[in-house]
């Protein structure tokens, strides 16, 4: 047995922290979860969640316009808006989202919640979770914590949470948990879009949680703990793992490239500009609810890549399904990548620079009623399918003030884009992000009041 000198300790620091945003470990990060919570730890399978990490960890500090898993900021976990929506986009996901079970009451709900605030502000603060952690717990009683994070610095890790339309009502009709007056009116399954190929199985959900961190063994960590504090609660409905972010979110940060080898996110929405933030990502007090505010909506969407049918496609076609130049990044109406597309300036036979089925035409702004997107999307290759070709594309995360945003961007996209040729959404789920956890509270904490 383990010397009586362990018992009583809280957990520890994974490993000393680096100066980041913020170095102070918030005070209630070693508090314990509930019974229940502990008994999920104790209990928990971890079979189905994806815990394949891709790539080699050495290989982020390699990768074109990532950050190197070496630098470890830490962000803050509780304050006026959840981290990992304007956060300097990190390289590595983990994205997982949950049904809760049959039989769960509000009370129960509430309390998953609370246990899974506790061990995300933990493992933000690169601590383990529970009372003990991953090393000092007794000896015939399972870890509190997984412990494969041990030694690893947080790498900026970023614990977003999600509420799904369903969690309020489901298809059925029924409110499981004396919440559907307190849905927005926003907050209802995304339309079927021209093209969409939808697997039930990889969209929707109850809820979700959001890992980002700069190590994909950080990310992978966070979930798995957290679907083992779930178990009897809530289970897992599907995940996704990713590599390379495909926006940047922060102006310090170079613009990545997708699957396709093109620059993407260039115009994406920058944490450096609050006015626009404010305008285009965050629910005001005014558009109700009053829990939602401060918050965001979360759509996500998996987007398969024909990988072998674009590799064979000449660069000029490339180019022209952009609109953008394949090297710089530069709309092909000239100049640099940060230079404003010009949609009027033709060329031979006076036919416009940038064509009207272009990507970059069809998403910009001007063509979209001035809406915006903030994009934290991210690259991912999940093997091959049956015919040997590469199960690979972009996992597309937008966050926005109002669902209508993404809507209406997308119908433009589904209807008229060039890209499409090339695409196939296959998954699709939308979700709403409250607003920022105060010390002490849980996430949701107002909806629940």
């Amino acid at each position: 047995m383990k010397s009586s000198s362990t018992r009583g300790k809280r957990a520890q620091p994974r490993a000393a922290l680096s100066a980041g945003p913020t170095s102070a470990a918030p005070a209630t990060a070693a508090r314990g979860l509930s019974r229940r919570g502990l008994l999920g730890l104790a209990g928990a399978g971890v079979a189905g969640i994806g815990l394949g990490v891709a790539g080699d960890r050495a290989a982020v500090a390699a990768s074109s316009g990532s950050e190197a898993a070496s630098v470890s900021p830490v962000y803050p976990f509780y304050g006026n808006h959840q981290a990992g929506i304007v956060t300097p986009a990190q390289d590595r996901l983990h994205f997982a989202a949950f049904d809760v079970s049959a039989g769960t009451t509000r009370a129960q709900l509430i309390e998953l919640l609370r246990d899974w605030t506790v061990a995300a502000a933990s493992m933000a603060a690169g601590q383990d979770i529970g009372e003990y952690g991953a090393v000092s717990g007794p000896y015939d009683a399972p870890p509190e914590d997984t412990g494969e994070a041990q030694g690893l610095p947080t790498a900026g890790l970023t614990i977003t949470f999600g509420f799904g339309p369903t969690l309020f009502e489901t298809a059925d009709g029924v409110d499981r948990f004396g919440i559907v007056g307190r849905r927005p009116a926003d907050l209802a399954p995304l339309p079927h879009f021209p093209g969409d190929d939808l697997d039930a199985g990889r969209s929707d959900g109850d809820l979700c949680i959001q890992a980002c961190s700069n190590d994909p063994q950080v990310a992978v960590h966070a979930i798995r703990n957290l679907s083992r504090i779930a178990f009897g609660r809530a289970a897992l409905r599907w995940s996704q793992l990713g590599f390379g972010r495909t926006s940047s979110t922060s102006t310090a940060q170079a613009t990545p490239r997708n699957l396709f080898g093109f620059m993407d996110g260039t115009s994406n929405i920058k944490a450096e500009e609050p006015e626009v933030v404010a305008d285009q990502v965050w629910v005001a007090t005014s558009d109700g609810p009053a829990w939602l505010a401060g918050g965001s909506y979360l759509v996500a969407r998996r987007i398969r890549m024909t990988i072998e049918t674009w590799d064979r496609s000449i660069l000029s076609e490339q180019e022209a399904v952009f609109g953008r130049t394949k090297g710089s990044g530069a709309p092909l109406s000239g100049g640099t990548e940060f230079t404003e597309p010009d949609f009027v300036l033709t060329g031979r036979e006076d036919r416009p620079l940038i064509g009207a089925a272009a990507h970059v035409r069809l998403a910009h702004p001007t063509q979209n009623k001035g809406m915006k997107l903030l994009r934290r999307g991210y690259n991912f290759v999940d093997g091959n399918d049956e015919l040997g070709r590469l199960e690979a594309g972009l996992f597309f995360i937008s966050f926005q003030r109002s669902p209508a945003q993404f809507t209406a961007v997308q119908l433009n996209l589904a209807k008229h884009d060039a890209l499409n040729e090339y695409i196939r959404h296959v998954g699709s789920a939308l979700f709403a992000a409250p607003g920022g956890i105060s010390d002490g509270s849980y996430v949701g904490a107002a909806l629940f009041a």
